[in-house]
């Protein structure tokens, strides 16, 4: 026996019999911070997209009205802490249609939120325009606990919307402002390309 062996041994024991609870509140706060996010590549159903969303998407079309004209948008979502990540496209009779139609998505994604735009950026080419905007709650209480209490349920998000051709495409994060997460508004909307 390697002397001072056992009593090397008993002095470890006794330390990691001490440890073993924080060791445990650390292994359960990991877990705890695994992530929710399984990012994916889906390809679009009914027209030429690829982008990444954090789980496995529902894909629904619905007739919707834009600016006048009836289209059948086809939605590909997916939430996660019900934070929704999606894409939306239609075809409209024709390129000019198409274009206006940027427009009455724009004011109408807005508008459903209650909002105002943050932040908007535009481009106009000759095959394509689009419009980037950041949009929130409208105003912010002067009360800081009713303006605290606002901005957790709060809606906000981050939009892309396209135009090429005859079809549309809206790219949207939507949800409580206090959940959305910016690496994930990130990597949704970056990885969105039209092929």
């Amino acid at each position: 026996m390697v002397p001072g062996l056992s009593r090397h041994v008993s002095q470890c024991g006794k330390r990691l019999g001490r440890q073993l609870p924080c060791l445990l509140a650390l292994f359960t706060l990991l877990a705890a911070c695994t992530p929710k996010y399984d990012w994916r590549d889906v390809r679009g159903a009914s027209a030429p997209f690829s982008v990444l969303l954090p789980a496995k998407p529902s894909i629904y079309a619905r007739p919707v009205n834009l600016g006048g004209i009836m289209a059948d948008m086809t939605m590909t979502a997916a939430e996660i802490d019900d934070v929704t990540f999606a894409v939306g496209t239609a075809e409209l009779p024709d390129a000019a249609q198409a274009q206006a139609a940027l427009l009455v998505m724009k004011d109408t994604l807005v508008k459903n939120i209650g909002g105002v735009v943050r932040h908007e950026k535009s481009q106009l080419s000759k095959t394509q325009s689009t419009i980037d905007l950041d949009a929130g709650p409208a105003a912010a209480p002067a009360d800081k606990d009713a303006a605290s209490n606002q901005g957790s349920k709060a809606s906000a998000m981050h939009v892309h919307l396209v135009a090429r051709d005859r079809r549309v495409y809206q790219v949207i994060v939507i949800g409580r402002q206090s959940a959305i997460r910016p690496e994930a508004v990130d990597t949704f909307l970056t990885s969105f390309k039209i092929e």
